[in-house]
């Protein structure tokens, strides 16, 4: 069988294309650029890109296309594909059949954390010794690629009240609440059908496809009604908006998690989430002692543990392997330190996350300065949709330059006004780049916030930093 994906150089999809080729299915695709690292890993999988939506691409006809979300109606690749006639389908559909069907999955849902806690959820079940196949939205430290089949034998431990001989290996999914294609506008996660599902917290965002918040969680009870009554479904004890999507109607099991409310609880040992007691129903089940930062990453542990515990694992003997774990590309990544300046790449993308971690790097450095570079990259922020919430969520940081360039729709200079002399704004990322070189000194930490490209501007900081 041969197919051919349509954006095969984002992350999901070029997921999908590793997932297809392990299943010994030949892979082709097609996107609007076709550039490292993803074409290089693409091609050492022995997968043929071609670059640019040239009808010539699916010529002759492959068995199957692949449709990304990021395609839609007037994209002369989609067009020829209707007009031919040719066998199409969305990628999660094409996951939800080929791969995760007869697999017990775990599904991360969520406006913030999903990449993370995916990550930290197949590294557990992988230091359990399950093998998990997965598909991230990032690539996970501890694995070095976006997506793997896992083992297809029987490593999936019995659960209890259940007779049945184990399945093959747990598969961990990313589950987005982003549309699925331009023919299902169903948000990706309802084509997964999950055993355990984390709910780990609700948010307006996507504000190019979604009107109002009402609307995402009619999408995450959709999720909901498809975990089945043996399953578990572990929810974010302090998130009120998911509180009524469970109102909405539940039929599953419900386990939640929180700071100081919930099932599982933490207790913290250091300040900045680097260490903390782990507490089940009032019972202490031991210390976590890891590298990553904030309160929120200390949530996304509680919730993957509440989800290796549903799959049948003893969290217990899994605190250890906290330790071990190697953060996400890109989330809060230290690129180094040059001069004195540490400088950090994350994918930023929606206030409530910039504000979380820089709260977890505050609680780190102390006093030390903060200096923030920020593209507002999301379809929501470069809508202005979080324009009033941006300044508030920068409140850890000393000093904010502001990426704006000429076709931003609306006005930097608002939140540059609210930051009451700790922010400037700048056109370029050159601009940027020299703004930051004349403010930044010795001691400074510089984070970088993109859920983009940046044109490099970490790393091209870092370079110029060393050359003096």
């Amino acid at each position: 069988m041969r197919i051919h994906i349509l954006g095969i150089c984002g992350t999901f999809m070029g997921g999908i294309a590793a997932l297809a080729r392990e299943l010994g299915i030949e892979v082709e695709g097609s996107d609007a650029n076709v550039y490292p690292p993803m074409s290089d890993q693409l091609r050492g999988l022995g997968i043929t890109l071609q670059e640019g939506w040239s009808v010539e691409h699916l010529k002759p006809a492959p068995d199957l296309v692949v449709v990304g979300n990021a395609l839609s109606r007037g994209n002369p690749s989609v067009e020829y594909m209707l007009d031919a006639g040719l066998s199409y389908i969305s990628g999660p559909q094409w996951l939800g059949e080929n791969v995760s069907r007869g697999r017990e999955v775990l599904a991360v849902a969520g406006t913030h954390g999903k990449t993370t806690t995916s990550s930290l959820l197949a590294h557990l079940l992988d230091a359990a010794g399950l093998a998990p196949g997965f598909l991230i939205g990032g690539v996970p430290g501890n694995f070095g690629v976006s997506a793997r089949l896992g083992a297809l034998g029987p490593l999936s431990p019995k659960r209890e009240g259940n007779n049945e001989s184990p399945a093959a290996a747990p598969f961990v999914l990313e589950a987005d609440e982003y549309d699925t294609a331009f023919f299902d506008k169903r948000s990706k996660f309802v084509h997964y059908r999950p055993r355990v599902a984390i709910l780990n917290n609700l948010e307006y965002d996507h504000a190019d496809i979604f009107p109002d918040v009402a609307a995402i969680q009619r999408q995450f009870h959709h999720l909901v009604r498809t975990v089945p009554g043996n399953g578990r479904l572990v929810v974010n004890a302090e998130d009120e908006r998911l509180k009524e999507v469970l109102a909405m109607g539940c039929w599953t099991p419900v386990e939640t998690f929180g700071i100081d409310a919930g099932d599982w609880r933490a207790r913290m040992i250091e300040p900045d989430g680097s260490a903390f007691a782990v507490v089940r129903k009032g019972e202490t089940l031991g210390e976590v002692r890891w590298n990553l930062l904030g309160r929120h990453n200390v949530m996304n542990a509680l919730a993957a543990l509440a989800a290796v515990n549903a799959a049948g694992v003893d969290p217990r003997v899994l605190l250890p392997a906290f330790a071990t774990f190697e953060s996400v590309k890109r989330r809060m990544e230290s690129l180094g330190e040059v001069n004195g300046v540490q400088v950090y790449d994350d994918f930023a993308h929606h206030p409530t996350a910039i504000a979380t971690t820089l709260a977890g790097l505050r609680a780190k450095v102390g006093s030390a300065r903060i200096v923030v570079a920020l593209e507002p990259r999301s379809n929501s922020m470069r809508a202005g949709a979080h324009a009033t919430a941006l300044a508030p969520s920068l409140a850890d940081a000393d000093a904010v330059v502001l990426l704006q360039r000429p076709e931003t729709p609306w006005d930097v200079g608002r939140v540059i006004t609210a930051l009451g002399g700790r922010g400037s704004a700048a056109a370029s990322v050159d601009a940027l780049l020299a703004a930051l070189r004349l403010n930044v000194r010795a001691g400074d930490h510089v984070v970088f916030m993109s859920n983009g490209g940046f044109e490099n501007a970490p790393r091209r900081f870092l370079d110029a930093f060393r050359a003096g």
